[in-house]
């Protein structure tokens, strides 16, 4: 340490006292060793320069031994911009060294050697003997400025090796407005253009096309700024940038770029690996070089601008305008409904008609004695009982009078749902009734009314807290997705419909988020329309309406209510996949129509089931189950045969489940001495006597449905298509169409019919359902390919120049799931007067 010192102090004292000529002898002798080479090279250098011109090929050499310097001078103005490119031919086969380019000018310098070597996956190494690069133009503060740049030219090697040099003015280095331009690109010939905003533009949309796919190639959008990044390696550095096909389109803003202006570059990939192509055979050599072959692309570029604010408000009013018409007719509808309504008060309490005429419900069941003899029936106790009577083929009598006061006290006792069902004798009675050949409502209405009601409404609540847990996370996901692309500029990350994505503050594409707008106020509407509805059913209890006590299809709304909630869910997610598109977040998009789909079929076979349909919480954990699958299908089904054997399996095996649970009621046990059962029956019913099922319309109902679901599980399995979330919906959907034609069909098999309103309802829903696929199938985008692919399918808006097809499909299909739950809601109007034992189960 002490001779550390020392020798610091020694070397302190030295530089004070060193003379006046230390320091510029320091600098002849570093100039010196840069231009002769003294020091290490130990031989001369030769630097010659040279007065250049523009649009004339030098044809020279260079070796370790000499150095070229090109010196150019031109004149730029403010007003005009005027590109300038170097292009630069090596014409030796095998070079022992490359040759540097160094380009210098004013406030940028830019160097490159050649061969250029461009890396690709791997570290494939592909060499360009043939560069030509475009140099950056800073802006000028004067009217007029001579500005002077050197292109310099040297190598290692000791070998001459000629080349050639030209250095050429680009005519039209300035875009013009709506004037589409084309050029020619390739990996080691990048090209990029100025473009100007003009007064009273704010926003417009670049696109670059090409009539080939590959080579693959990436435009990009940059700032006016040296250096400018126009090669593979580097064009992603930098402001916007998406690779490319056939289509690119980057809809750029001015208030993005402070100097009004930017740089439209494009370059071409030296692999097509990104875009979808096949990559190229893996080296043998780590530093073998790789022939690249011609990849050349022609392409052409338009710039043109994008709507203004009065189309944004013209879109927002438009949407507006579609769905609140439908508040509009709603309310005229219960206006109508309710003078109606008035009008048959008025008409019921007239003074001079007695009651047994107007049909007035008794304050008791003893009040008038003609009520039992007016084509009231028994209760589902003495269809149980008395199953073969002969009034009509599926035996049933008249209620007694006693029975009627029974039931109605039983309604009003608070017991509980389990309470009910954990009794010996009446588990025993449920075996009986529910195994009948002919059923009515009233054998699968018996429990007490407000404990199936609270049941039925866990289903609101327990998906209003789903919702919630669900939301706050895509929310805050879909957020930072936007931030991603908004920072990084990589557009390659979210898949929209380029040619129509029109940006408001921070999202990217407004109008796909806005045409959501529907589906949350249906919903909204929806879930009014079955308050008024509860509303007025709970005011007939409370007035002991007999209709509403005895007559019609159960009334438990829980359903409905998750129903509109889960309509609105499918908006709000919807509309946050469309924040930024891609694979990884298409379940947002898809989680909550999975539930609507699930919520339909247990709606419809609540119907008639009131007393065994599934609970909350099942119903949510099937479902939760989906969605599992669903997961697992999108990040490990493409391609692996192992998950969808596994997957069709128990899509199969669940599928046979639910048909066993459907066909006996739930009446049947999944135990030890399953397999003994089933081989009993097939020996009994098929081997010892041919007998035929005992509930046909069951039977033809599960049949169908087996044949529905084995065929999409062995489509699934030989096809296994990359979709899978689709593929999922798709199962649910057919699945729901098929119960609801079954549904209909025995509806009028069985003579009921259906009413005004609801037929209205199903014919407009199924024009709706018709368009709206109509316009899904377009596939504007798809991320089951590349971003590259997936641009291929963009096209321009065809609604008031802000919509395109896929905002049609969500106004249609909001539309339709709409009249598809009113449908639902007013199917079974017509039963509200007539007898529980009188309406069939199916």
């Amino acid at each position: 340490m002490a001779s550390r010192s020392s020798w610091k102090s020694r070397l302190k004292r030295g530089r004070l006292r060193a003379p006046g000529w230390t320091r510029p002898g320091l600098a002849a002798l570093f100039w010196l060793c840069v231009t002769q080479s003294v020091c290490g090279a130990g031989a001369a250098k030769a630097v010659m320069q040279k007065d250049a011109e523009f649009d004339v090929t030098y044809n020279d050499t260079v070796t370790s031994v000499n150095q070229t310097t090109y010196a150019f001078n031109h004149t730029i103005s403010r007003n005009k911009t005027e590109g300038v490119r170097v292009t630069v031919d090596v014409l030796e086969q095998t070079l022992e060294a490359p040759i540097l380019f160094v380009v210098r000018q004013k406030q940028a310098v830019m160097s490159f050697q050649v061969p250029l070597i461009l890396r690709g996956l791997y570290q494939r190494k592909y060499p360009y003997k043939h560069v030509g690069r475009t140099l950056c133009q800073p802006p000028t503060r004067a009217a007029s400025e001579t500005q002077y740049f050197f292109v310099d030219v040297s190598t290692l090697s000791s070998h001459r090796t000629n080349y050639q040099l030209r250095v050429s003015r680009v005519e039209s280095f300035t875009l013009q407005t709506d004037k589409k331009f084309s050029f020619t690109a390739s990996p080691s010939q990048p090209q990029f253009f100025k473009y100007v905003f003009p007064d009273g533009v704010d926003t417009v949309i670049v696109k670059v096309n090409s009539d080939v796919n590959f080579p693959c190639s990436v435009m990009s959008v940059q700032d006016i700024q040296c250096p400018v990044y126009d090669l593979d390696n580097n064009v992603g550095f930098i402001g916007m940038y998406q690779t490319m096909t056939k289509k690119g389109a980057i809809t750029v803003q001015r208030k993005d770029f402070p100097s009004n202006s930017f740089y439209v570059v494009v370059v071409v990939k030296t692999e097509d690996e990104a875009c979808g192509g096949p990559l190229r055979f893996y080296p043998l050599q780590p530093d073998e070089l790789i022939d690249a072959g011609n990849r050349t692309k022609d392409l052409d570029v338009l710039v043109s601008p994008a709507i203004n604010s009065e189309k944004y408000v013209i879109g927002m009013l438009f949407c507006l305008g579609i769905f609140l018409s439908f508040y509009v007719v709603t309310l005229l509808v219960a206006c109508m409904e309710n003078k109606r309504l008035k009008r048959r008060e008025m008409y019921e309490n007239a003074p001079d008609m007695s009651p047994a005429e107007t049909g007035k419900t008794p304050a008791s069941p003893y009040e008038y004695g003609s009520f039992a003899d007016n084509g009231s029936t028994l209760s589902s106790e003495a269809v149980t009982d008395s199953a073969t009577s002969t009034d009509n083929n599926y035996g049933y009598l008249e209620r007694s009078l006693d029975s009627v006061a029974r039931s109605r006290q039983e309604s009003l006792s608070s017991v509980e749902e389990d309470d009910y069902d954990t009794l010996d004798d009446i588990d025993s009675d449920k075996n009986i009734v529910r195994t009948k050949k002919y059923l009515c409502v009233s054998d699968l209405a018996r429990k007490d009314k407000r404990v199936l009601s609270k049941k039925y409404q866990i289903y609101f609540w327990n998906i209003a807290t789903i919702a919630v847990f669900y939301a706050l996370p895509v929310i805050q996901l879909v957020i930072t997705y936007q931030t991603v692309v908004n920072v990084t500029g990589n557009q390659d990350i979210c898949y929209y419909n380029f040619l129509c994505a029109h940006p408001l503050g921070a999202l990217s594409a407004f109008n796909n988020i806005l045409s959501n707008l529907g589906y949350v106020m249906l919903g909204l509407l929806f879930l009014l329309i079955v308050l008024k509805r509860d509303v007025i059913h709970n005011r007939a209890l409370v007035r002991n309406d007999l209709n509403a006590l005895e007559c019609g299809i159960p009334k438990h709304f829980g359903v409905y209510y998750a129903m509109g909630t889960a309509l609105m869910m499918e908006g709000l997610l919807s509309a946050c996949y469309h924040v930024c598109p891609n694979y990884t977040n298409f379940q947002f998009d898809t989680s909550f129509m999975y539930m609507i789909a699930g919520l339909c079929m247990l709606k419809l076979y609540q119907k008639r089931h009131p007393d065994i349909n599934a609970s909350a919480y099942t119903a949510y954990a099937c479902l939760a189950a989906v969605i599992f699958f669903s997961v697992l299908g999108v990040v490990f089904g493409r391609g692996n045969m192992v998950f969808w054997i596994v997957f069709s399996v128990i899509h199969i095996l669940a599928t046979m489940f639910l048909s066993t649970q459907l066909y006996y009621m739930g009446r049947w046990r999944l135990d030890a001495g399953i397999l003994r059962r089933i081989v009993y029956v097939i020996y009994t019913d098929c081997i010892r006597q041919c007998s035929g099922p005992m509930y046909i319309d069951r039977m033809v109902l599960l049949v169908m449905g087996n044949i529905v679901n084995w065929s999409l599980a062995a489509y699934g399995l030989i096809e296994r298509p990359n979709d899978f979330a689709s593929y999922l919906l798709a199962i649910a959907i057919c699945n729901l169409l098929l119960y609801f034609a079954f549904y209909i069909i025995m509806k009028l098999r069985s003579g009921e019919r259906i009413k005004c309103l609801p037929l209205v309802c199903i014919l407009f829903t199924a024009v709706v359902w018709g368009f709206a696929l109509y316009f899904f199938f377009q596939g504007l985008s798809t991320w089951q390919k590349t971003p590259a692919e997936s641009r291929e399918h963009n096209r321009d808006c065809i609604l008031l120049s802000f919509f395109d097809d896929h905002d049609i499909w969500h106004f249609l299909s909001s539309i339709a799931m709409f009249g598809s739950f009113l449908v639902l809601l007013t199917m079974d109007d017509d039963l509200d007067t007539v007898q529980r034992d009188k309406i069939f189960v199916f």
